[in-house]
């Protein structure tokens, strides 16, 4: 797999991988499946794990940690920032310097490791100045905690605001063929301001592969305003086009998504997340797919169609664009 390079030298493979759903919100975990997941997408060339401290909460980390230990040679980014108990989806939002400081020694714990490679603000908590957050996470880099700064879902403004504190190396926010919005303003500025962008949920959360069946009672894509009825009728315009790109061109429609995302950038690195073998090597086989031009003025034009319903439920929708 071939490597990009985000802001202030961060260097990555092309894919990375999502670990969130290896601990919750897509039905049950399976920890010994997810290892066999994890070693696989680092022998198919994938060196940067994307994980955070709310996932599980503490479960993905501690997992990652834990194959960790086997040697592997790969990037960490983890996040701080989104506060919840176990077994609830409601959080708040956290960026106190003391909270920031402590949610840092937790997660090197966790991951057994000196330092981590790129820490994400999860999301930005109005009760604190990005200034002073910043300030924060510049001394833990001076201290030699973590090598990397970045941001999730944040503004045009914010960003600016950020990054004139401290450099930002990459900013993460979803992007995929149904969730473009980031194309207005945020991308422009990341590219302005010499910033990578990470995409998660690039293949709208399994919906663009065309291959969700019937979910889990468990998983939190049933609560989630475009996965109801009354918006999948709307919704699948935009998948059953993908698909239709991916017949032609004679790959999936995941790699298809992942394949036009690459395509946008030299400085944009998706993280699909999976916790299954099939997908995985799937999505890896994407970053060996060119499409044509004709196949991206498809896909662009897909811009054009509705999408229905808002991305997250209103919790979800706390801290977005901050």
């Amino acid at each position: 797999m071939h490597h990009r390079t985000l802001g202030q030298g961060f260097t990555t493979s092309a894919l990375g991988l999502g670990c969130m759903g290896m601990s919750e919100f897509y039905g049950p975990r399976d920890d010994a499946t997810s290892m066999q997941v994890l070693h696989a997408a680092v022998e198919g060339g994938i060196d940067m794990l994307d994980t955070a401290d709310t996932y599980g909460p503490h479960h993905n980390e501690t997992l990652i940690g834990n194959f960790l230990r086997h040697g592997a040679s790969v990037k960490v980014a983890t996040k701080f920032g989104i506060v919840r108990t176990a077994g609830e989806y409601r959080r708040s939002l956290d960026n106190s310097p003391a909270y920031i400081r402590a949610a840092c020694e937790g997660s090197l714990r966790r991951l057994g490791r000196e330092q981590i490679d790129l820490y994400y603000v999860h999301r930005i908590s109005p009760d604190q100045p990005i200034e002073e957050t910043m300030d924060v996470l510049s001394q833990l880099v001076k201290q030699g905690k973590i090598a990397h700064i970045g941001l999730c879902e944040v503004s045009a403004q914010t960003l600016r605001r950020a990054h004139a504190v401290y450099p930002v190396t990459a900013v993460q926010t979803e992007y995929s063929l149904w969730t473009r919005e980031v194309a207005d303003s945020v991308l422009p500025t990341c590219r302005e301001l010499g910033v990578g962008f990470v995409a998660y949920s690039p293949l709208g959360r399994g919906f663009l592969t065309g291959q969700i069946g019937q979910l889990d009672a468990d998983d939190f894509r049933r609560s989630l305003p475009r996965f109801q009825a009354g918006a999948m009728g709307t919704n699948s315009q935009i998948a059953d086009r993908v698909a239709q790109v991916a017949a032609r061109h004679g790959c999936t429609a995941a790699q298809v998504s992942l394949a036009w995302l690459l395509a946008q950038g030299p400085d944009i690195v998706p993280v699909p997340g999976t916790k299954r073998l099939r997908w995985l090597h799937d999505n890896i086989a994407a970053a060996n797919v060119a499409l044509t031009p004709d196949e991206l003025r498809d896909l662009d034009a897909l811009s054009t169609l509705s999408v229905a319903g808002e991305r997250y439920t209103p919790e979800g929708m706390k801290g977005l664009n901050a």
